[in-house]
């Protein structure tokens, strides 16, 4: 008498065991993406802890926007050029607004000769254009002067006088303050 017999395929008892260890693999694959896009936004909020400033009313009914310090101590902050969203470095010794040539060209900024700037690269041809509204967290200035250069890295806009000259700025802490002028809307 015959005992009963296995009509299952040869190897069909391992097939638990693969599925598992796929389904193993893909959840370790998906965890370590969930990770890296998690540290990303950590990373990226050390970077720029004022990605979306707002103008709140101080106690004297002025607008003003308050930036914190990041962890290279600037103060970065998103804001708008003629609508369009830039991320801003606020830099009180460069005369003008600087953008990168890149940044201009997908802005779609008229471009004139400037001349020559001396820069930390060193002497470097210009183009200097008009932003009609430069936006930080609701100050709006506008026709702002600014300066294009070709060799400025990434996407970065260095927020010069030519816009912080319509601001009075307050530094306390790791905090900066914008605002009006007293007396200016």
């Amino acid at each position: 008498m015959d005992g009963p017999t296995n009509s299952a395929p040869p190897g069909a008892d391992d097939m638990p065991s693969k599925v598992g260890r796929a389904m193993l693999f893909a959840a370790w694959i998906v965890g370590l993406a969930l990770l890296a896009m998690f540290f990303d936004g950590v990373i990226s909020g050390r970077d720029n802890p004022n990605p979306d400033p707002v103008a709140l009313q101080s106690g004297g009914g002025v607008p003003e926007v308050r930036l914190e310090r990041n962890r290279a101590g600037h103060y970065v902050a998103g804001g708008r050029i003629n609508g369009s969203p830039v991320r801003f470095l606020i830099d009180t010794g460069a005369t003008d607004v600087a953008l990168p040539l890149s940044l201009a060209e997908r802005l779609s900024l008229p471009l004139r000769p400037g001349g020559m700037s001396k820069t930390a690269n060193g002497m470097v041809r210009t183009w200097t254009t008009r932003l009609d509204t430069v936006d930080l967290g609701g100050l709006v200035a506008h026709n702002v002067r600014a300066t294009v250069l070709p060799n400025m890295p990434g996407d970065e806009v260095l927020l010069g006088m030519s816009y912080l000259r319509h601001l009075e700025l307050i530094q306390r802490g790791g905090v900066l303050t914008l605002r009006p002028h007293l007396g200016s809307s």
